[in-house]
């Protein structure tokens, strides 16, 4: 099966970009609802409806659900793309509705969305919410959870840049998780098979994305959703989706998320099981934080009038303003940057720094600046 090709044919070219909210979706969930599949399950903090897509009349019951975070929406716009192969009516599709049930919650947590927010409009991060349940949301997917009773949950989920795949220099585009289900990440065998389907998916993907999938860290924490779930014996996937290279609207991270859903829902068709996968799964690299999105070395600064060499790294903020996620460079780190990456590098050569401030790098300053060799940088980039 050519996944990029598959990909091509039925991507939601309707949302794209960072800033994915419910009046985006809710046209589409409408125009996927042919027989009644759609429901309002209940409602946000403030009031927004959040709908269940469930399709298919299989056996293997699975849940999805996106956008716990609002500020995460790569997998939602990946979920979409997904439920478009389902109602293709391709082969591919039949075998799939013939083998699952899946109840997709395709954002949890729309008030977060609108406002591009991690956490809810109660300021709670839902995924901290899991054992409490404190929230609206949290109490309708636990809800679901116990109703559905489903035998496989994915829990889609966004990570930001820093983090890469271990110390190769190559950014953690996609990492995956089975989440542990005690203090002692003990393997039992719910755990086994979230780790066996991890170890299938990533053996795929490596095809389209080799060295860049990397492996969450599995410390264990009752209050999160993934960890929740498997401690209450169903196997639990999380997705992360993250940075691939010059994508930061995440449009092809989209694309590798949505090979990886194909490739769980046929190998669980199929009954597939990876030989070794324990073994498969924890050689996957464990992600690092290891990345800026910008890093600036052998910079000339005048301090205190002595010139010395230096480095510097700056982050991208993600700043929602009139309704448009704006990328603003903000200079996040001094000194000594060794064992980190930059998304984007600059050797300076020891030009020397200057700025329309004091001509030295301050944190969280704006990266707007420029070098005495006449090279200007506006938001992190080298303006031409």
């Amino acid at each position: 099966m050519n996944l990029e090709q598959l990909f091509s044919q039925h991507s939601e070219e309707t949302i794209h970009g960072r800033y994915i909210t419910l009046k985006s979706i809710e046209p589409l969930l409408q125009k996927l609802n042919s027989n009644n599949q759609l429901k309002i399950i209940g409602k946000s903090v403030l009031g927004k409806s959040i709908y269940s897509y469930q399709i298919g009349d299989g056996k293997i019951r699975i849940l999805l659900w996106s956008q716990m975070h609002g500020n995460e929406s790569t997998t939602t716009k990946a979920l979409f793309d997904f439920l478009n192969v389902l109602e293709s009516g391709s082969e591919l599709a039949q075998r799939l509705l013939k083998s699952f049930t899946f109840y997709t919650i395709p954002m949890l947590n729309p008030d977060g969305a609108k406002l591009y927010t991690r956490e809810n409009a109660n300021k709670v991060d839902l995924n901290r919410d899991s054992n409490e349940l404190t929230q609206p949301e949290s109490k309708l997917l636990r809800a679901v959870f116990e109703s559905f009773k489903p035998e496989y949950c994915f829990n889609l989920h966004d990570q930001r840049t820093i983090f890469g795949v271990s110390d190769t220099g190559k950014p953690a585009t996609l990492s995956f998780l089975a989440p542990s289900y005690n203090e002692e990440r003990e393997i039992n065998d719910s755990r086994l098979k979230a780790i066996n389907l991890i170890a299938s998916i990533n053996e795929v993907l490596q095809e389209y994305l080799p060295n860049q999938i990397g492996r969450f860290d599995d410390s264990f924490n009752i209050n999160c959703i993934g960890d929740k779930f498997q401690y209450l014996g169903v196997p639990t996937l999380l997705f992360e989706a993250g940075h691939f290279p010059n994508d930061y609207e995440r449009e092809k991270t989209r694309i590798y998320v949505f090979m990886a859903l194909i490739s769980s829902f046929t190998t669980l068709s199929e009954n597939v099981i990876v030989s070794n996968g324990i073994n498969k799964y924890l050689n996957i690299p464990q992600n690092k934080v290891v990345f800026y999105d910008f890093m600036y070395k052998n910079i000339k600064i005048n301090y205190d009038g002595i010139e010395i060499i230096t480095n510097f790294a700056a982050q991208y903020k993600e700043e929602l303003i009139e309704n448009q996620i704006c990328f603003n460079a903000y200079v996040s780190q001094i000194g000594d940057l060794e064992n980190y990456f930059g998304h984007f590098e600059y050797d300076a050569e020891g030009a020397l720094y200057k700025d329309s401030f004091e001509s030295i790098p301050k944190l969280n300053q704006k990266a707007d600046f420029y070098l005495d060799n006449d090279i200007k940088f506006v938001n992190g980039m080298i303006k031409i």
